[in-house]
């Protein structure tokens, strides 16, 4: 056996291709191990030189970013903590102004009714049409004369010039959100609008050509002051303006009262439109209290009725019929001819707007006597027998005193003197005042400022005149003797009314009154605090002048004998002053007058009627307002159920057999 027994025969090489040489090591040569020395690049070819690519260092464009993302970050760090910090309740405010709309909610006006709760003036529903410029925008209706169209189809149904219009939806400032176009519209009118603004808002869904130029257009509701009666006691009452206050009468010296308080609704929007779902705040309005004058609506009518039908007859500037309980002050009724309708102030002339009962300041002739007779009589110096020789003409000062006719030399009584409305006769029993005319002077003086004269009646009116009475060391020389039989001082005719119903309630002056009370949102009643009383003359002065007022109505020497009245004692004194033309400030025309109670025995109820500058017919205070008075006695006679007394009058002697 072979010693090679066992052993694995020798592996035979076979050769085969040659390896391709890689990165210039030879086929077939070993790699090199670990720590072995690396092999030498092989050596480019002669001629041809290497190519070599550097990347640049990455940092600092790294660098570079980072510090652009700081630097805007940085920023908007800032613009954060400015917006949300440093200004956040300017940017918050502007938020809610843009966001958040609000409109006033107008408070209910109270009413004002006559004594009995008769609606004088009351608040209706209505609308106050605005808008919001910003609907009316190309941006908005995607053409450029949207004002023009909407100014168009407004125009006639709000009685305005289109060109008015379009200037409110086109304003200079285009981000104002709200404008009136008109207040206290009529529902009918809002509704007029709704109306057209639905159909155009239907015919645009249809016709994408059609622009809704109305959908800018929106109300605010309100309340509309109305005056059921017309012109009915216009003067009193006045009226609201375009801002919803009193401009004149009780309207305004009550506004307070009448006013309420206004509240606000404040709510979310977006495009013209609420958002419903972000709710709103409402502060409700408080509505105003309810006033209750101490007219009486039919008292009312009949005065005006009557002095409205006597100035146009007589052809007067103007006239005035006060009416007022002689017992409590309350005026009955206060009628002013020429007058005005407060529903409709555009065809009112600006001179009858007022109340001339209580802004006329005038010289009221011969009414004013009854003051010199309260005071002779009250001074002891004469009584209603007096005998009093009156010539056709007086010396005193420097001027011839005459009557308003000529005549031979009266003997009459100092009761004859008041019914025949003697100015010489008057003239010489107030001289027996005083020691001296000075003396004379300040004692008339002081009765005349206790019956009203040269202060407020006291009825707190607007623009009421206190009249005009100087001091006796003020007058002049011709004013000694004529104050006392009504020239040279002024009143107005609520002045000269609140004398004979001082005379008439006992010689007790109640300052006059027009409001009997108001009632509040709770329904309450709340009454005018008592006038005030002053004593002017005794009782028994006040009972002889009434009886020697009668005799100017019912003795046939009297001038006032147009005034009585079929089973009623009448006490009444007529006037025919000269008149100061407002115009000149010079003696133009007459104003003429009547004044007195009834029943004369038992008073309750006097009227004084005034008519200024008459140029038709006659202009004797007697002639032209002892009618107007008896109508309108009668009318308040009967309709306060006030019986005659039947007691027979005292029938004072007029004249005197010397």
């Amino acid at each position: 056996m072979s010693d090679d027994f066992g052993r694995q025969p020798p592996r035979r090489r076979v050769p085969g291709p040659a390896r391709p040489e890689r990165s210039g090591r030879p086929v077939g040569r070993p790699r090199p191990g670990p720590g072995a020395r690396p092999a030498r690049r092989p050596a480019a070819p002669r001629g041809t030189a290497p190519k070599t690519i550097r990347l640049g260092s990455p940092r600092p464009r790294l660098r570079l970013v980072g510090l652009a993302l700081t630097l805007v970050l940085a920023a908007f760090v800032v613009r954060l903590l400015q917006v949300q910090a440093v200004d956040a309740s300017t940017y918050a405010a502007k938020a809610e102004r843009n966001r958040y709309v609000g409109y006033t909610l107008a408070a209910e006006r109270g009413g004002i009714t006559d004594r009995d709760g008769v609606a004088l003036a009351t608040s209706e529903d209505a609308y106050d049409i605005t808008a919001d410029p910003t609907l009316f925008t190309r941006k908005q209706l995607k053409i450029d004369d949207g004002p023009e169209q909407a100014a168009a189809l407004l125009a006639p149904i709000l009685g305005q010039e289109q060109e008015t219009i379009v200037k409110k939806l086109r304003p200079k400032d285009k981000k104002l959100r709200y404008v009136l176009l008109a207040n206290r519209q009529t529902p009918q009118v809002w509704k007029q609008i709704k109306d057209l603004r639905s159909a155009l808002a239907t015919k645009s869904e249809t016709d994408p050509g059609t622009a809704n130029v109305l959908a800018g257009v929106l109300s605010v509701p309100t309340t509309k002051r109305v005056y059921p009666n017309g012109d009915l006691a216009a003067g009193i009452l006045g009226w609201v303006n375009a801002d919803g206050k009193g401009g004149g009468g009780v309207e305004q010296q009550l506004n307070s009262l009448l006013a309420g308080k206004d509240g606000k609704v404040r709510y979310a929007q977006s495009g013209g439109r609420q958002v419903p779902t972000v709710g709103s705040t409402e502060t409700p309005a408080v509505p105003g209290s309810d006033v209750e004058l101490t007219i009486d609506r039919d008292i009312q009518w009949a005065a005006q009725q009557a002095i409205t039908d006597q100035v146009k007859e007589s052809k007067a500037d103007r006239g005035y019929v006060i009416v007022q309980d002689t017992r409590t002050g309350q005026v009955l009724a206060m009628a002013n001819s020429p007058g005005f309708d407060p529903n409709d102030l555009s065809k009112a002339s600006s001179v009858n707007m007022g109340n001339a009962a209580l802004q006329d300041a005038y010289e009221p002739g011969s009414t004013a006597k009854v003051m010199s007779m309260a005071a002779v009589l009250e001074q002891g110096v004469a009584t209603p027998l007096t005998h009093v020789i009156v010539p056709n003409r007086l010396h005193r000062g420097d001027r011839l005193f005459k009557d308003d006719i000529d005549h031979e030399t009266w003997y009459l009584t100092l009761n004859g003197v008041l019914a025949k409305s003697s100015n010489i006769g008057t003239i010489l029993a107030t001289g027996q005042l005083g020691k001296t005319q000075a003396q004379a002077n300040q004692v008339l003086y002081s009765y005349l400022r206790k019956f009203g004269l040269g202060r407020y009646s006291g009825l707190d009116f607007p623009g009421e005149t206190p009249g005009i009475l100087a001091k006796p060391a003020d007058w002049s020389t011709s004013q000694q003797y004529t104050i006392p039989f009504g020239q040279g001082v002024s009143l107005n005719a609520m002045q000269a009314a609140s004398v004979y119903s001082t005379i008439a309630n006992g010689g007790v002056r109640v300052e006059p009154t027009l409001v009997r009370g108001t009632k509040g949102p709770d329904g309450r009643f709340t009454p005018v605090a008592k006038p005030k009383e002053t004593r002017v003359v005794s009782a028994k002065t006040a009972k002889t002048l009434a009886q020697m007022l009668e005799s100017v109505v019912d003795d046939q020497e009297g001038t006032g004998t147009k005034a009585r009245i079929p089973g009623y004692r009448v006490a009444g004194k007529t006037g025919t002053a000269n008149r100061v033309d407002p115009a000149t400030g010079r003696y133009k025309g007459y104003t003429s007058s009547f004044a007195g109670f009834a029943p004369a025995d038992k008073p309750r109820i006097t009227v004084y009627c005034a008519i200024q500058n008459a140029t038709s017919g006659s202009y004797f205070g007697g002639q032209i307002c002892g009618p107007v008075y008896k109508k309108v006695m009668e009318f308040a006679l009967k309709t306060l159920q006030i019986p005659p007394t039947g007691a027979k009058a005292a029938k004072l002697p007029v004249t005197y057999t010397p």
